[in-house]
């Protein structure tokens, strides 16, 4: 079973088209064996999803969805760069950016979703290094924003 098949298995897909450029930086970039995503923000279908501040009108669990929703983007972008989720060799790293408020101590619970889900999917692939921190606020107000580094063939 190749890797976009464990993620539908696990209720994620990467449909949709590639994302347009009105920024500038790119989603994604190569440089060797590395590829580098850009954060990408808790969006399903376009729409921010759970926007917020968690510890106040988010909750965990939302923050938890949203988190898997901006890691999927972050595969998204990896595909759309090299074509195809199995050129993945690794999930390097995973940066995990909580938009929380000052009493909220449990950013890491929150990226703790996104690699419990890397671990599912990409199981020995998926051992990765991470961080999960908060911040006061992100980007257009999402709750959640995650990047990643993986090793492709």
């Amino acid at each position: 079973m190749n890797y976009e098949e464990k993620l539908k298995n696990a209720g994620f897909t990467l449909a949709g088209k590639k994302a347009l450029h009105a920024r500038p930086f790119e989603s994604a970039v190569r440089t060797g064996q590395l590829v580098f995503v850009s954060g990408h923000a808790a969006r399903v279908n376009g729409e921010l999803i759970h926007k917020g501040i968690v510890g106040g009108e988010v909750s965990l669990e939302q923050a938890q969805e949203a988190a898997k929703a901006a890691f999927i983007n972050c595969l998204k972008a990896v595909k759309d760069l090299t074509g195809d989720l199995d050129e993945i060799v690794r999930i390097v790293n995973i940066k995990g950016y909580v938009a929380s408020t000052p009493e909220f101590k449990d950013q890491p619970l929150v990226i703790n979703s996104v690699s419990d889900l890397v671990n599912q999917v990409f199981e020995e692939a998926g051992k990765h290094s991470r961080v999960a921190v908060g911040a006061a606020s992100l980007p257009g107000g999402t709750s959640v924003e995650v990047e990643l580094i993986v090793e492709v063939k």
